[in-house]
């Protein structure tokens, strides 16, 4: 029900006001990221989308996937768009020129990710995985790996995936206990079980690269001694092709509560004598070289909550339009009224758009972070990856959490029929639920942020990004009286942040579990005020474009008025939270598990 509309103009003014596009497109790396090209890259691609991943995504999650001994079969029509998907290039949008790709910003990959993610949540995880691998490649693979591996994962006709977890080994990946063997060749030989491998089997592309994380033998215990290998599914021909098969099977797929296209394989490794595999980087440094991957995949994660909130509100706009149901209030109309005439209905539909547009900047300035360390030089450079360090554990964790709320309400927005299948609004739901899971739970993102990156400079990174939100009060204080409540609560979220920030610093020196019990809150008010402050930004902007005589009124003033609803309603939440991070670890352990049963 209802098309898919990738939001090409929100995206585009996103990239112009928070992820400063033309003064990137200055640069050397990105002269070819020029606004109207980049406007172009993003409409068509936007289309292609719409058009060829749209149309599949419910009868994909429908039909499902099909696993047997000799491999995993795609739904209906997957294969074939896969294939046009790789005909027309998106997948080296944001890769290395060097390496066949189109070398495009971080920022504009994020935008293009989303409509990709929006239109076809499941059938996206295959190319999105491809992307971190060919970013872990491209800065940790030898110049021989990236001849015969780089050029056919960046044209997609090769896939990639990530092989961390482990029946015993999830998110303590220092658990893991796949063996690698050295060979006289230099070759090693892989055993193990991986699990909760994405598209680790599938009948779309003529061969799978797999990055394996495992442990050669005498290697330190943890995380020290873990090394990253190469592990084809078809062994290369001296031509470079695929040949013999390795020595790896899919030996089960999960049945899941979502994204149902996407095969999650139970992957083994050396059942007849061990996979061939290449190392990656140094031994013993392989969660160094997967971590490239990882931070990627935590943003594209990120992106999720933006898509498939976007794609749910949609619909649920759609049906606001169309559903009469009771009287409109205060209307003198004794006819049943569209649904969207009614106050609580307007409240969802507004915090679901808000809530949007603060994760699409929040995404886009993030990425940008990355794009700008990338192309300038020296301490400033430095400065924006500490920026992009900082950000990226809230970018994955608010998004997903907030993406998880934004399709929940649009599920409400629908009534009883939003919790029937065939609206199609609750497969958002579905699909978005692993997402505050997976890359990193979200409990495990907020130790990251409290634990490692409010540290980074000694607190100079995050005290700078305070500083920035508190340098956009003069602009609001003279953009005049229609931004007074933006002015006065974002300076209160701003100020709530700031304290509690310094609680955590300070308390978490002190005793490390005092903090990490507040992390969860900590880093929703972080996200919030984050969010809030960027839309914030927005609006100014969209003040100034009609200021200088835009045709776009109804547009900009949309922005505007959505800056305001997210500042009143949404931002004096901050505060509230700042208790509950104060809180400390106490109560957490007054009882022990037996006391917590209430039977």
């Amino acid at each position: 029900m209802y098309d898919y509309r990738a939001p090409i103009k929100d995206a585009l003014f996103a990239l112009r006001h928070i992820g400063e596009i033309e003064q990137l497109s200055k640069s050397t790396l990105y002269a070819q990221a020029d606004l109207d090209t980049v406007a172009s890259v993003l409409e068509e691609q936007g289309r292609f989308m719409q058009e060829v991943f749209g149309p599949l995504n419910a009868s994909g999650d429908r039909e499902g996937l099909v696993w047997s001994p000799e491999g995993v079969q795609t739904p209906a029509g997957f294969k074939e768009a896969y294939a046009k998907f790789v005909e027309a290039g998106w997948q080296g949008l944001n890769a290395e020129v060097d390496f066949g790709g189109a070398g495009f910003p971080e920022a504009v990959q994020a935008c293009a990710l989303e409509f990709e993610t929006a239109s076809n949540g499941a059938l996206t995880m295959c190319p999105g995985l491809t992307t971190g691998a060919i970013e872990c490649l491209q800065e940790w693979g030898t110049e021989e790996q990236k001849e015969l591996y780089l050029r056919k994962l960046v044209t997609g006709q090769w896939t990639g995936t990530m092989n961390l977890t482990e029946p015993q080994a999830g998110s303590d990946v220092g658990l893991c206990t796949t063996k690698a063997l050295p060979q006289e060749d230099g070759t090693y030989k892989i055993s193990g079980i991986k699990i909760y491998i994405s598209f680790g089997e599938h009948d779309m592309s003529e061969n799978i690269i797999h990055l394996v994380l495992a442990r050669l033998p005498d290697a330190p215990a943890g995380t020290r001694g873990i090394s990253l290998f190469i592990v084809p599914k078809f062994l290369l021909t001296p031509e470079g092709e695929p040949g013999e098969r390795n020595d790896l099977r899919c030996v089960s797929i999960e049945h899941k509560m979502g994204i149902h296209a996407s095969p999650t394989c139970v992957m083994s490794f050396g059942d007849e004598g061990g996979a061939t595999g290449y190392l990656v980087g140094e031994e013993n440094q392989g969660l160094r070289a997967m971590f490239t991957m990882m931070n990627s995949a935590r943003i594209a994660v990120g992106i999720q909550g933006v898509a498939l909130g976007d794609a749910a509100f949609q619909k649920a706009l759609a049906y606001s339009q169309e559903r009469k149901q009771g009287r409109k209030i205060g209307g003198e109309s004794k006819e049943a009224a569209m649904i969207i005439e009614h106050p609580d209905v307007r409240r969802m539909l507004l915090f679901m758009k808000s809530h949007i547009e603060a994760m699409r900047a929040l995404i886009v300035y993030n990425a940008a972070a990355i794009d700008f360390s990338r192309a300038l030089e020296g301490e400033e450079a430095e400065l924006q990856d500490d920026l992009a360090e900082l950000l990226t554990p809230v970018t994955k964790a608010w998004c997903t959490d907030i993406g998880m709320e934004v399709t929940s309400t649009a599920i409400q927005v629908f009534g009883g029929m939003g919790y029937i299948e065939e609206s199609g609004v609750a497969q958002h739901y579905r699909d978005m639920r692993i997402a505050p899971i997976y890359e990193g739970t979200n409990g495990i993102q907020a130790m990251d942020l409290v634990g490692r990156k409010l540290g980074l400079r000694m607190g100079a990174v995050v005290n700078g990004h305070l500083q920035n939100m508190r340098d956009t009060d003069a602009q609001l204080e003279a953009a005049g009286k229609e931004f007074e409540s933006m002015r006065t609560a974002l300076a209160e979220s701003v100020e709530a942040l700031t304290s509690v920030t310094d609680w955590i610093m300070t308390n978490g020196l002190a005793d490390p579990v005092q903090a990490l019990a507040g992390a969860t809150p900590y880093l929703r008010i972080f996200g919030t005020v984050t969010g809030g402050w960027l839309l914030t930004k927005q609006a100014l902007a969209a003040q100034a474009e009609l200021d200088a005589g835009s045709a776009d009124t109804e547009y900009l003033a949309a922005k505007i008025t959505t800056a305001r609803f997210f500042a009143e309603q949404i931002l004096p939440q901050a505060g509230g939270l700042v208790p509950a991070v104060q809180a400390g670890s106490s109560a957490l352990y007054e009882v022990d598990g037996s006391s917590l049963a209430s039977i």
